[in-house]
């Protein structure tokens, strides 16, 4: 199991109500439902519509279930920004 970071932007951030928090998990997967289950309502929906980063490279759309985390490693949690 890693130890990895998840750093949460915009509206994740506020749903979240931090910047980042530390969580064990073996893969994105995994990690999303320790956020999900720490962060029930908003943040879950918000997730929905995010995309990610896994050691500064995007993760697109690959399965979250093969996208292995390195410990130590960093997931940043991304919605959707307006403006252009």
């Amino acid at each position: 199991m890693a130890k990895v970071t998840v750093r949460y932007w915009a509206a994740a951030k506020a749903a979240a109500g931090v910047a980042e928090e530390t969580y064990e998990a073996a893969t994105l997967a995994e990690a999303l439902a320790a956020v999900r289950g720490r962060h029930s309502g908003e943040l879950a929906r918000v997730l929905l519509r995010c995309s990610f980063l896994v050691d500064g490279e995007p993760v697109g759309k690959r399965a979250h279930e093969t996208v292995r985390l390195a410990d130590g490693g960093t997931v940043e949690v991304l919605p959707p920004f307006a403006g252009g």
